[in-house]
């Protein structure tokens, strides 16, 4: 089995032979391997049923399954390449995003930290915590003290679609209960890596009540992950201003929600920013603040 790393474009490439990794590097690959489950026996997955059955029956069979806390899982064969690009759902992964999103995640905190770059790191849009769990881990490999990891989410799903943006009209997001996590949840697989700490905050609520107000001085990465036109322009809005030159801005739905890649275009156009953005995978781009 291969293992990958980021390049300078943030796409993954074959990572050096094991034997010469720094103890850090080794570390931090374990935790990409254990937080997406590559490689790991996790092959169920969460039924999703055709649209017929979501409209009529299907709603009732799964109310009746949770009162008796069951729940419906079919069969999968892992696949390394679908785990790689994060193209596909584990069922008991802290995360979804995939080895070569960890990859370009691992370079951009690298690479604040050896330039000192300002700010904390910051995740908007959580789910289970796994791209988080990693931003602390990384600052530990690094013997980072002095930044911290910030996760925002309203911790009960998306918003349903606000009327004011046309892109995210009929959208379905917040009627997925599988991407409703708690907080209570999100902390206990924290802990399950031993990573909860004074170094990890938490903004929970609705990111248009929370973030413009957030007691975030400075940030040197933002990762958004909001999926929705509305949520991604509410987390730009109120953090882009906070994010350090040199630091990095993540947005993991650029290239899979066209929604999402329209926020992006019109905040940027909006504020003038021309610098480039780079594709990490199928969906994730980011790009460098430079001014």
């Amino acid at each position: 089995m291969s293992s990958l790393s980021p390049r300078a474009d943030g796409l993954a490439e074959q990572q050096a032979p094991t034997a010469v990794l720094a103890p850090a590097g080794l570390y931090l690959d374990l935790m990409k391997r254990c937080l997406t489950r590559y490689g790991f026996d996790d092959n169920l997955t969460p039924v999703a049923p055709i649209p017929p059955w979501r409209k009529r029956l299907w709603p009732y069979v799964e109310r009746a399954l949770d009162s008796h806390d069951w729940v419906v899982r079919r069969r999968v064969p892992f696949r390394p390449e679908l785990r790689e690009e994060g193209l596909d759902w584990p069922d008991r992964a802290e995360t979804m995003i995939g080895l070569r999103r960890l990859d370009n995640l691992q370079h951009c905190i690298e690479h604040v930290v050896a330039h000192g770059v300002p700010g904390d790191l910051l995740e908007a849009g959580v789910w289970r915590g796994g791209a988080g769990i990693f931003m602390r881990a990384a600052l530990a490999a690094l013997c980072e003290t002095d930044r911290l990891v910030w996760l925002a989410d309203s911790f009960r799903g998306l918003p349903k679609p606000d009327p004011r943006h046309e892109a995210d009209r009929g959208d379905k997001h917040w009627e997925q209960g599988a991407l409703a996590v708690s907080l209570e949840e999100v902390k206990r697989n924290f802990s399950r890596y031993g990573l909860l700490d004074q170094q990890v905050r938490f903004l929970p609520g609705w990111f248009n009540e929370t973030l413009p107000a957030a007691p975030v001085e400075r940030l040197a990465v933002l990762r958004a992950d909001g999926d929705m036109y509305g949520s991604t322009i509410d987390i730009l809005n109120a953090l882009y201003p906070k994010l350090s030159v040199g630091g990095f801005a993540i947005i993991d739905d650029y290239g899979a929600v066209p929604a999402c890649k329209a926020a992006v275009e019109d905040y940027r156009s909006e504020h003038g920013i021309t610098e480039p953005i780079e594709r990490i995978d199928w969906t994730g781009a980011f790009w460098q603040r430079q001014r």
